[in-house]
């Protein structure tokens, strides 16, 4: 056979998974990233695979969506995985990662595999041949341009947003206290800020009256649900969001010993708990009302603020319409992987490369191509991006809504049929991968 070349846009996590899987089955594998050459609205940083939104993969437990496809990864060999829960920091019954040490060991991947090299260059242009692009929904405008115009499809756009991240030396711990809600596992892996029905009413009045960076009053079909700035969320109900971000619920206030009216939640940005992050308070404020407004949460009160919150537009294509089942542009070699599909999540880009590598693997080599089973959280996923009939397609995450329901009838709590849920995915991808070990058997550089 001659030797297997493929191009990857983008050093996201989609990218980076991308690369490492077709590396490890013998590909030669020339990844593009423009950065630092051309920075995007949401990066900080030139590492490749960085974290711009929150650093938390979400939910470990396996009777939940999020944490049956962390299995489901474990079980295909996933990388990024491994990266990620070797850069852990205590989150609950979360996985959240050390942004920064993440970064660094996927880099550390991509530079010492013989197969893969690095190219820092911006691409505008469709690639010939076989190629991946997962340039994720922040692409250079020339390279969405061309896509958009190969696939014959629309821009879709919706806004998303970060929070903001303070420095752990500023904070009042006379005030915040540490605590997990629910009896999670651990001393308590949150820092949390105690309001009372005063300071919550002062909160959020200033919150909704803030300065804004985009002047504009959104309409929900603009905000991706699971990134909606606190602002917006606010304005939706005085108490909304103390039953969303704020919810008191599982906390007591040691100070007073009884529950608070609202608490806001901090997560530790790294393992040495130095910066934290504002859990639920994405933003679109401007940076001067950042300041001022979170700044009103008690034990914030002399906050400084390692990174502000931001707002960005993202864009996604009409998977559904304008690519094949395999997520390829029909007629070519080029296949797309993350979120410019509208997979939505850091773990679902994860996994949306890994499925581009295997597809991809398949092309080269002749084999059929994965058709992952849809009782899985991902491959669910797939299949509502893939399929034809989704009208009005959005970005979505993995979620048991879209898993075929139970064949037995019985009527069972949620608990209960999730977990049903969990062991009968895993047992079918379980027997999906005994049958196609011509993909799931890495060949080694």
């Amino acid at each position: 056979m001659d030797a297997m070349q493929v191009k990857i846009i983008g050093g996201g996590l989609a990218g980076c998974e991308c690369a490492c899987q077709l590396a490890d089955r013998g590909v030669d594998v020339e990844l593009y990233e423009m950065r630092p050459q051309t920075m995007s609205p949401a990066h900080h940083t030139e590492g490749l695979a960085e974290l711009v939104c929150s650093n938390s993969f979400k939910s470990t437990r396996f009777d939940s969506a999020a944490g049956l496809l962390k299995e489901e990864l474990r079980r295909m060999g996933s990388v990024l995985l491994a990266c990620a829960e070797q850069a852990a920091v205590p989150a609950g019954g979360a996985l959240a990662v050390d942004r920064v040490e993440f970064s660094r060991l996927v880099e550390a991947r991509m530079n010492d595999h013989p197969r893969i090299r690095v190219i820092r260059q911006e691409v505008g242009e469709l690639p010939e041949g076989y190629a991946v692009i997962a340039a994720g929904p922040l692409c250079a405008a020339s390279l969405a341009g061309a896509l958009l115009e190969r696939t014959g499809g629309s821009s879709l756009s919706f806004f998303d947003a970060a929070a903001p991240i303070v420095d752990a030396s500023t904070l009042d711990m006379d005030v915040l206290f540490t605590q997990s809600r629910y009896g999670e596992s651990g001393d308590g892996d949150y820092l949390n800020a105690p309001l009372s029905k005063d300071e919550y009413e002062a909160f959020i009045d200033a919150l909704v009256g803030a300065e804004r960076v985009v002047l504009k009053d959104f309409e929900r079909k603009e905000l991706f649900s699971a990134c909606q700035p606190a602002e917006e969320v606010a304005r939706t109900g005085r108490d909304a969001i103390r039953f969303g971000a704020m919810k008191p619920v599982g906390l007591i206030d040691p100070r007073t010993g009884r529950r608070p009216w609202a608490a806001v939640q901090l997560r530790a940005e790294n393992a040495e708990r130095s910066a934290y992050n504002l859990v639920g308070f994405q933003t679109n404020l401007t940076f001067s009302e950042q300041r001022r407004v979170f700044r009103m949460i008690p034990g914030l009160e002399h906050a400084e603020f390692f990174r502000y919150g931001v707002m960005h537009r993202n864009t996604f294509v009409d998977s559904p319409h304008v690519l094949d089942a395999t997520f390829c542009i029909p007629g070519t070699h080029v296949r797309l992987a993350g979120q410019i599909t509208g997979t939505e999540g850091y773990t679902e880009a994860i996994a949306s490369g890994l499925l581009a590598a295997l597809n991809t693997y398949a092309d080269l080599t002749g084999a059929p191509s994965v058709a992952l089973p849809r009782t899985g959280a991902f491959g669910a996923l797939v299949a509502y991006a893939t399929d034809p009939a989704t009208q009005d397609y959005q970005p979505m995450h993995v979620n048991f809504g879209l898993v075929p329901a139970l064949e037995d009838g019985v009527k069972r709590s949620k608990r209960d049929r999730y977990a049903r849920y969990a062991v009968r995915a895993i047992d079918d991808l379980d027997a999906y991968i005994a049958t196609r070990r011509d993909l799931f058997a890495p060949r080694g550089a």
